[in-house]
């Protein structure tokens, strides 16, 4: 079994999360070969408040406007 993890900042819709996990599916089957029922998938959205990039939070950098943080 493979296990692929992506976290990133809150705010993507269900639909773009689908495509996600079906284009990360894709990828490890054509690159390394596997089954795709041994493929796991584990997103994880992460509230702009506590997503930090060089040293403030995503939200004071203005990423994730508009975007409501959800729960997973």
């Amino acid at each position: 079994m493979s296990i692929i993890q992506v976290f990133f900042i809150a705010g993507r819709t269900d639909a773009q999360k689908e495509r996600l996990i079906g284009a990360l599916t894709d990828a490890a089957v054509q690159t390394i070969g596997i089954d795709r029922s041994d493929v796991r998938v584990i997103l994880k959205d992460i509230p702009n408040t506590e997503y930090g990039i060089a040293g403030k939070t995503a939200k004071s950098l203005g990423r994730g406007v508009g975007r409501s943080p959800t729960s997973s």
